[in-house]
C-alpha cells in the first residue's frame, strides 16, 4: 500500500503519480474455500462489515510515506543532489529513534469500538522488514531499540490482546516481500525495484533461505499471539510466475524472469493447523489461498457476489503524516453504505503517530461514525446483498437471518435530509411497517406506479437513513 503525498528528509522527495503501482486492484476471479471451518470463518467475517487496519512503523518517527521511499522505480522521484545510499542509511537508522513512550493499543481498540468496527489487520511488517513483533530471526524490531525495555516491547501481542478484549475478529498483516532481508535484496547488487535484487534461478540456495525466513517469521505469529483469524499477506507481485497475468502486468510495475514463489500452500497448511480455519488473504493472487478480496482504495462499480472488502484510508495516508486532512463522517459512513450494499465490507486505515497514540482528530471522526453506527447497525452487520441493491440514490441490504430488507439514503456533507424517499424495486409487503432505524418511528407509506413513497420526519437530522421493512417477496 501507498498514498498520494511527498516528503522531503535528507533532500529526498517521493511522488506519487495518479497511476501509482503499488495500489492492490481486486482480483477478477475467485475461488471458494472448501474447507468447512474455512468456510465457516469466512461466513463470520461477512458478518462483521466494518474493520480497521492500523499501519505503523519506522516510517511513523519522521511521519513518511509508509516503507516506498526505500525503493526506485519510475514514479519515484529524488533530489537531484541526494544519494541513495545514505537515504538507505537514515532510513534504517530510524530504528534508534523509535520509541513509542505512549504506546497505547487499548486507546486504539476503543476507539475502534467507538466506532461500530468489528475486526483489526494490524501491519506486523510492511515492506521495510521492521518488525513489529518480537520475532527470532532478526534484530530489525521493535523489541531491539531504545523500546525494547518498555514492558509492552512486543507491540503486536499488547495490540492483538486489546483488540481480541473488545470482542474483534483479529488479522495479522504480512508483507511477502522484505526489504530489509539479505535474502530479498541481496546487498551484493543494486535495489532497483520492489522486486528481490537477483536471479533466484542462479541463486536457489539465497531464496530457500528467504523462504524458510518468510515461513518461520508466519509461525510465530501463528504460534505465539493468541487466537488469529486473518493472515492478510501484502505485496502481490510475489507470487509464482506463472500467475502472473495481464491483471498484474496492467499495474505497470516490473516484474522480473524469474518466479518469486515463497510456497504459500506450505504455508497455509501451517497456519490452519496452528489456526483451525484461519483465512488466508494473499492479495491478487487468485485462487485457493485469497480467500475473499481487496480492491484497494476505491469501491468497485458494480455488485460481486463473493466475499471481498475495500481497504480505504481515513486520511489520505496508510500511516501518520503531520497535518493530515481526513474525510468526514458523513463520507466514510456513505462509503461503508455502497460498499456494504454491493456485498462488501470496509477496512479503513488509520496511522498512529511515533509516540503510540492516534490523533484527537482520528478519534473524533471515529466516535462520529459510532453514533451513526449505534443507530443504524442493524441495516449494516449481519447483512448480505439484494439482487436489486441500488436505485437511484438509495442502496439495499436484507438480513441474514430474516426477510428483513433495509433502504440507506446517504445524505452528503453540505445537504440537508430530504423529506421524502422513493425507490422501485424492493417494494415493502402489503401492511408491513417501515420504520426509521434512527428513532424507531413507524413512517407514512405508500405506492404509486409501482414506486414506494416514503414521508420522512422534519426533526431528523443524521449522517445517512436506514429504514426497515419486509419486501413483499
Amino acid at each position: 500500500m501507498k498514498h498520494f503525498l511527498f516528503l522531503t528528509p535528507l533532500l529526498f522527495t517521493i511522488f506519487c503519480s495518479a497511476q501509482q503501482q503499488g495500489v492492490h486492484p481486486s482480483s477478477t476471479q475467485y475461488e471458494w474455500p472448501t474447507d468447512p471451518q474455512v468456510k465457516q470463518k469466512l461466513d463470520q467475517w461477512q458478518d462483521q462489515k466494518f474493520g480497521m487496519i492500523i499501519h505503523w512503523g519506522l516510517y511513523a518517527v519522521p511521519g513518511i510515506i509508509e516503507s516506498w521511499s526505500l525503493c526506485s522505480e519510475d514514479w519515484i522521484t529524488r533530489d537531484s543532489n541526494s544519494y541513495y545510499g545514505d537515504y538507505k542509511k537514515w532510513y534504517w537508522g530510524l530504528q534508534k529513534d523509535f520509541n513509542p513512550v505512549n504506546f497505547n493499543p487499548e486507546q486504539w481498540a476503543k476507539a475502534a469500538k467507538t466506532a461500530g468496527m468489528k475486526y483489526l489487520v494490524f501491519t506486523t511488517k510492511h515492506h521495510d522488514g521492521f518488525c513489529m513483533f518480537d520475532t527470532k530471526e532478526t534484530d530489525f524490531k521493535i523489541t531491539n531499540g531504545p523500546f525494547k525495555n518498555h514492558p509492552k516491547a512486543n507491540v503486536a501481542k499488547y495490540v492483538f490482546d486489546a483488540f481480541r478484549k473488545e470482542g474483534m475478529m483479529i488479522g495479522a498483516y504480512f508483507s511477502k516481500p522484505d526489504w530489509h532481508s539479505e535474502n530479498y535484496w541481496w546487498p551484493v547488487y543494486e535495489t532497483a525495484n520492489r522486486n528481490n535484487n537477483y536471479d533466484i534461478r542462479k541463486f536457489p540456495w539465497r531464496w530457500d533461505k528467504f523462504k524458510q525466513y518468510t515461513y518461520n517469521q508466519i509461525s510465530e505469529l501463528m504460534t505465539d499471539y493468541g487466537s488469529m483469524d486473518i493472515l492478510w499477506l501484502d505485496g502481490g507481485w510475489v507470487r509464482p510466475k506463472e500467475t502472473v497475468n495481464a491483471e498484474v502486468l496492467s499495474w505497470g510495475a516490473p516484474i522480473p524472469e524469474w518466479s518469486q514463489d515463497v510456497d504459500i500452500p506450505k504455508i497455509a497448511a501451517m497456519v490452519r493447523k496452528k489456526q483451525p480455519g484461519l483465512l488466508v488473504v494473499d492479495r491478487t493472487v487468485h485462487g485457493p489461498y485469497e480467500n475473499y478480496q481487496t480492491p484497494e482504495q476505491r469501491i468497485p462499480d458494480h455488485k460481486i457476489d463473493n466475499p471481498w472488502e475495500s481497504c480505504m484510508t481515513l486520511g489520505g495516508a496508510w500511516g501518520y503524516v503531520p497535518n493530515e486532512s481526513f474525510k468526514s463522517a458523513p463520507k466514510v459512513i456513505a462509503s461503508l453504505i455502497e460498499i456494504v450494499a454491493k456485498g462488501g465490507s470496509l477496512l479503513l486505515g488509520v496511522g498512529p503517530g511515533a509516540d503510540g497514540t492516534l490523533q484527537q482528530p482520528i478519534i473524533d471522526r471515529l466516535t462520529e461514525i459510532g453514533s451513526w453506527m449505534d443507530a443504524n447497525g442493524e441495516a449494516i452487520y449481519n447483512t448480505r446483498a439484494t439482487d436489486i441493491y441500488k436505485d437511484g440514490n438509495v442502496f439495499f441490504t436484507r438480513a441474514k437471518a430474516s426477510k428483513k430488507m433495509y433502504a440507506l439514503i446517504p445524505v452528503p456533507d453540505g445537504t440537508t435530509l430530504p423529506t421524502v424517499v422513493e425507490w422501485s424495486g424492493n417494494l415493502p409487503a402489503k401492511g408491513t411497517t417501515i420504520t426509521l432505524l434512527q428513532t424507531k418511528q413507524k413512517l407514512k407509506w405508500t405506492i404509486e406506479n409501482n414506486k414506494v413513497i416514503v414521508q420522512l420526519p422534519k426533526s431528523v437530522t443524521t449522517a445517512a437513513v436506514a429504514l426497515s421493512f419486509t419486501p413483499a417477496n
